[in-house]
């Protein structure tokens, strides 16, 4: 198979401490010079440099290439000159790491090859190690190296949405075998999880101690539990996974999609930021959560295919509500679509900034 070229770094890096910038200012809210902006998805999808470098290589494997990795995750910071960048990855490479026979299908998504659905089939689950993911440390440190003063953000997938891809063996649209796990053997469902836990938490300490500035936990289908079953299920399985980095002093961002019903319980989980999704405002996310963490978000990503005029009204709507919340980290209310035009991104970016800078 023939690797696609990877184009040399021509991004110098920026000064300052990553440490001290506006987005981890804001995460902790600190007073900012100006509202930072960040993209989920930003790294990749849509911009026509990475499909470039992502021609006829297999996603999980330039998700494991430090120099594709570096290179696909400096590219949004080139040409949108966001405030962050977002590691590109997987959520399912740390399962892919230890040893999880697993694919991502083009149209698909992640696709299990044996679903873990009895006890046996959770013995074959191992705890993640560092030494299962060297390449993503040495992909870390070439970013931080690269980036200068503009901070990376570390991921992870959050144990219950790593949970449904390996019960259903992919995708779902109901979650079914997954809740009825839950239900029928809730110890096996808690032992699942609790080794889920275990395998994000450790990526995130991973990617942490290689130099990440923050990190991201996603929850992308906690969505489709009631607030019931997400406290006596899911929480502590993702408050364990993000406890795991409480210590290095990092902001930590816990988001999921259609979680507005959830956005208490998951701030209670252990995060300094709560990613609310383009249904909830985000002044209404911020009360949700207690009125004491960071707001992320939460431009409809689909509002980018409308002609500027209400897309610059949307992005003012959003940076109003968002100066509600303790601090505000501007996002889209979900990850960039493909065919998103990269210049109504750019645009974005600059209005944001233009519009909140304070002397």
């Amino acid at each position: 198979m023939t690797t696609a070229p990877v184009p040399q770094t021509l991004t110098l890096p920026t000064p300052g401490d990553p440490a001290d910038s506006v987005l981890v200012r804001a995460a902790r809210g600190q007073q900012v010079e100006r509202t930072p902006v960040w993209f989920m998805r930003q790294a990749g999808r849509s911009l026509p440099e990475y499909r470039e470098v992502r021609a006829d290589v297999p996603m999980l494997q330039a998700c494991r290439t430090p120099d594709l990795v570096t290179e696909i995750t400096l590219q949004p910071v080139r040409r949108h000159g966001v405030d962050a960048a977002i590691f590109f990855s997987d959520i399912v490479v740390p399962l892919q790491a230890v040893g999880v026979d697993l694919d991502i299908v083009a149209g698909v998504g992640p696709v299990v090859a044996e679903p873990i659905r009895t006890r046996a089939d959770l013995d074959r689950l191992p705890e993640l190690t560092p030494e299962h993911v060297t390449d993503i440390a040495e992909s870390v440190r070439r970013l931080v190296s690269a980036l200068g003063g503009t901070p990376l953000i570390g991921f992870a997938g959050a144990p219950f949405t790593l949970a449904s891809y390996l019960v259903e063996g992919g995708p779902s649209r109901n979650h079914e075998k997954t809740k009825a796990l839950m239900a029928g053997d809730p110890q096996l469902w808690h032992d699942l999880c609790a080794r889920l836990a275990q395998i994000s938490g450790e990526f995130l300490r991973v990617q942490v101690e290689a130099g990440a500035s923050a990190v991201q936990l996603f929850d992308s289908w906690a969505g489709a539990l009631s607030l019931d079953d997400y406290t006596r299920q899911v929480q502590q399985h993702s408050a364990k996974a993000l406890a795991t980095v409480a210590d290095s002093g990092v902001p930590r961002i816990h988001f999921g999609v259609g979680t507005g019903e959830l956005l208490g319980a998951m701030a209670d989980a252990g995060c300094e930021v709560i990613g609310v999704d383009f249904r909830v405002p985000l002044a209404e996310g911020a009360r949700r959560a207690g009125g004491r963490h960071a707001v992320q978000g939460n431009l409809d990503p689909a509002l980018l295919f409308a002609p500027w005029e209400p897309v610059e009204r949307a992005v003012l709507e959003t940076l109003e509500s968002g100066a509600q919340a303790p601090g505000h980290i501007f996002n889209l209310g979900h990850g960039v679509l493909p065919q998103t035009d990269p210049g109504v991104l750019t645009r974005v970016v600059e209005l944001v900034h233009e519009r909140t800078q304070r002397a």
